[in-house]
């Protein structure tokens, strides 16, 4: 029989019922994390009000569950690498579902900070291995089309988290809200059941019998018919010498690694950091509480368009040029929202060009991450960079905090952020140099062995 490599059998197959049903089952998964992160955010004024907290305080509400991440990352994308991506997915879902109900009941500042920790783990752990899975499943031509279309799913979360939050804490307060966060527990007995192993990291891990059965798995899924394919004659790309953490900063990858953790770190830290702090800014800038939920809502609904249209652009122009182009247009919307006119409808305007722009660029670098590296420690790679850069993201509550606490006023609470964006957008030009789009997986593994004999 003729030789094939997994790549070869997924794009021949092209986008299917199998490749849609994997978009939602990730998807799913994505929209319980982004609730799970987002809903602190929402709740945050009241748990201040409650527990007396200063603004420093307050802000780290938001930055425990992100110091958990980059546990839980750094962690899972090693055991992912070695036990599979399938087993990752369904305890980390578990694992932040069930840590969450506890905060229900905590009556103190360090007891809240120490579930959301907990918590942290298990979403750190989730969101690399989406990434991965989406590059492992789709077709190469729409691989940065379901890589960030996936994060969309996220941003859906995040709306969910402030939508539940506005409906349910006037009648019940807010810790009805972290009752609810543990729901995904059953998801993740539902996904147990029917989510498959990728069929790269079988391959990869010299399961040929057990990958071959999952192509025609999703053959058959796609087309109704089951070709017989000889797992002897599947070709999978050599090892590299090097794997795990170390490999991220051996000679052969150090570049793409600055690349894609400055460039995410600085994402992270503008998204994150306006997002924990925008209801409270909107508020001082005497808004109702109500208008300032709307508008980061509203926020939150741009950064959904903005995750589903960075991928069709990464398909046309490439990852490169649509990153450095994203970080540009990140800054002007900062400066937009820093000087906008005081009047709502202004503020509505510039803060959904922002929510847009902002989350254009951090999603930008998605496909970059899992395209970066081998199969046999991709995850690995995803994993650390998105810990790399949710330390951003905790620490970005934390110095708007800061700021705030010099009564600078709140232009100056938007415009720090500009640092970040500048700083991205010219790590993207400097560090990111090999283009991706338009290359398989394996094609691009195969490459890398040539480049490197």
């Amino acid at each position: 029989m003729k030789s094939f490599t997994v790549s070869e059998v997924i794009d021949s197959l092209g986008v299917n019922k199998f490749t849609w049903s994997v978009f939602f089952f990730l998807g799913m998964a994505m929209v319980f994390d982004g609730y799970d992160y987002m809903v602190v955010s929402y709740t945050m004024p009241q748990i201040s009000a409650e527990w007396g907290l200063d603004k420093i305080q307050t802000g780290s509400l938001s930055s425990w569950s992100l110091f958990g991440l980059i546990i839980g990352g750094a962690l899972a994308g090693i055991i992912s690498d070695k036990i599979g991506r399938r087993k990752i997915l369904i305890y980390s879902i578990a694992a932040y579902s069930l840590l969450t109900i506890p905060i229900y009941f905590v009556q103190s500042f360090e007891w809240f900070a120490f579930f959301r920790v907990l918590t942290g783990v298990g979403l750190g752990a989730c969101i690399p291995v989406v990434t991965t899975i989406f590059s492992e499943t789709t077709p190469t031509n729409r691989r940065a089309l379901f890589i960030t279309f996936g994060m969309a799913w996220m941003i859906v979360g995040w709306v969910l988290g402030g939508l539940i939050p506005t409906l349910l804490v006037p009648l019940y307060g807010w810790r009805i809200c972290y009752l609810i966060g543990g729901l995904p527990f059953l998801y993740a007995i539902f996904l147990h059941f029917r989510m498959h192993e990728t069929a790269h990291w079988l391959a990869n891990n010299g399961q040929k019998l057990e990958a071959v059965k999952v192509l025609q798995h999703i053959e058959k899924t796609a087309t109704g018919r089951v070709t017989e394919w000889d797992p002897n004659a599947l070709i999978v790309p050599p090892k590299s010498k090097i794997v795990g953490p170390k490999a991220l900063f051996s000679k052969d990858y150090r570049v793409a690694t600055a690349g894609v953790w400055i460039t995410y770190f600085c994402g992270c830290f503008i998204v994150y950091g306006i997002n924990a702090w925008l209801p409270s800014l909107m508020l001082e800038k005497g808004l109702k509480l109500s208008s300032a939920y709307g508008l980061a809502i509203a926020n939150n609904a741009a950064a959904v368009i903005a995750n589903c249209s960075t991928g069709f652009v990464a398909e046309i122009v490439g990852r490169r040029k649509n990153l450095i182009f994203s970080y540009f247009i990140g800054g002007v919307s900062i400066l937009i929202m820093t000087f906008v006119p005081s009047n709502f409808a202004a503020i509505l305007a510039a803060n959904i060009f922002m929510g847009f722009a902002i989350n254009y660029a951090i999603t930008a670098v998605q496909p970059l991450m899992a395209e970066s590296y081998p199969t046999e420690f991709r995850n690995t790679g995803v994993s650390w960079c998105q810990a790399f850069g949710r330390l951003g993201g905790a620490l970005a509550p934390i110095v708007a905090g800061i700021i705030m606490t010099m009564n600078l006023g709140p232009q100056m609470s938007f415009l720090f952020y500009i640092i970040p964006a500048v700083i991205g957008g010219l790590a993207a030009y400097v560090f990111v140099k090999r283009e991706t789009k338009g290359k398989s997986l394996d094609q691009l593994a195969q490459e890398h062995v040539s480049i490197i004999l």
